[in-house]
């Protein structure tokens, strides 16, 4: 069994709770249909989470893509889930 480096079992814990904090920051972005605070934290929340990744791959470009990709993706979905007020929700059945 390998020894575990303090150093990186801090920066993995500071890293997990601040990934949670982000995540709630987005789900609040969505779930108040603001695009750009949506695609903002989810770029961050996608950043954080990657620490794993940098850490197996040693690539960090790699994860530039893919916050950009979350950005994209995050502020497309707020995008065409958008509805006017008062409308059917998302996914509800026709009448």
């Amino acid at each position: 069994m390998a020894a575990i480096d303090p150093i990186t079992a801090g920066a993995v814990f500071v890293a997990t709770a601040a990934t949670d904090a982000v995540y709630v920051m987005f789900t609040s972005a969505v779930v108040s249909r603001k695009r750009v605070p949506a695609a903002t934290w989810s770029s961050i929340w996608y950043l954080l989470s990657s620490y794993a990744v940098i850490s197996y791959t040693e690539n960090w470009v790699y994860v530039a893509f893919a916050a950009a990709g979350s950005w994209v993706g995050a502020y497309a979905s707020i995008t065409f889930l958008h509805r006017p007020p008062g409308g059917p929700p998302v996914g509800a059945a026709v009448e």
